[in-house]
This record gives C-alpha cells, sequence and structure tokens, in this order.
C-alpha cells in the first residue's frame, strides 16, 4: 500500500497531504490579514513556496490551483501577483471564484495541487 504523508496535520485538515508524488495543499490564507489583496496573495504565496519546498517540490511543477475571493473587484490585482509569480510557461489549471472567506479580513485563499 501506497504511503500517504500528512504535515501539520490535526484534527481539522493538514497542511499538506502527499500521495504517490502529487501535493495538494490545504487553502492557504496569510499569515497577516490586514493587508490588502496584494499584501495577502505575496504572503500566500511565499507560504505556497515553502510548502511546495518542504515536499522535494516547487511552482515549476503546478497541476492545478484553486482561488477565492472575497471580493471579485480584487481579481486583477491579484492577477497581477500571480502572473509575476508563476514561472514561464508554467500555468496550471486555474479556477477563481468570489466567496465568503472563514474570516472576513481575509481577500483571498489560495489551494494548490502540485507534484514531484
Amino acid at each position: 500500500m501506497s504511503r500517504i504523508i500528512r504535515t501539520d496535520a490535526n484534527e481539522i485538515l493538514s497542511k499538506v497531504v502527499e500521495y504517490h508524488g502529487f501535493i495538494y495543499t490545504q487553502g492557504v490564507v496569510a499569515s497577516d490579514p490586514s493587508g490588502d489583496v496584494t499584501a495577502q496573495t505575496t504572503d500566500i504565496l511565499a507560504q505556497i513556496d515553502a510548502l511546495l519546498e518542504t515536499h522535494g517540490t516547487d511552482k515549476t511543477r503546478l497541476l492545478q490551483a484553486q482561488i477565492w475571493l472575497a471580493d471579485m473587484n480584487d481579481r486583477a490585482a491579484l492577477n497581477k501577483i500571480w502572473t509575476a509569480w508563476l514561472p514561464e510557461g508554467g500555468a496550471p489549471a486555474r479556477a477563481c471564484v468570489e466567496a465568503k472567506l472563514a474570516d472576513p479580513r481575509y481577500r483571498v485563499e489560495i489551494m494548490i495541487t502540485a507534484c514531484r
């Protein structure tokens, strides 16, 4: 049976689950929710970089992204940071929707699937 690796698991979720070389992150939110969507997105992408590195991969191996915005009017600002972060020619399949997030201070939440 293949091994499932759970990083920083608690009773509700794991930060990352790895199975057969596929990496699934939690929905990542900003460490400091007081910033605007640009600051929050920058923070989230840095956290994602660290999570991927912990599992021996990086953003060049992205497969899918799910993005939730508290306000779709923030999409252009998010996309500016997002496209600068992505490796050239390495955009994953992506969904971006407006949603009510768990804490009203959060402007954005991002979940990634990648591989080794």
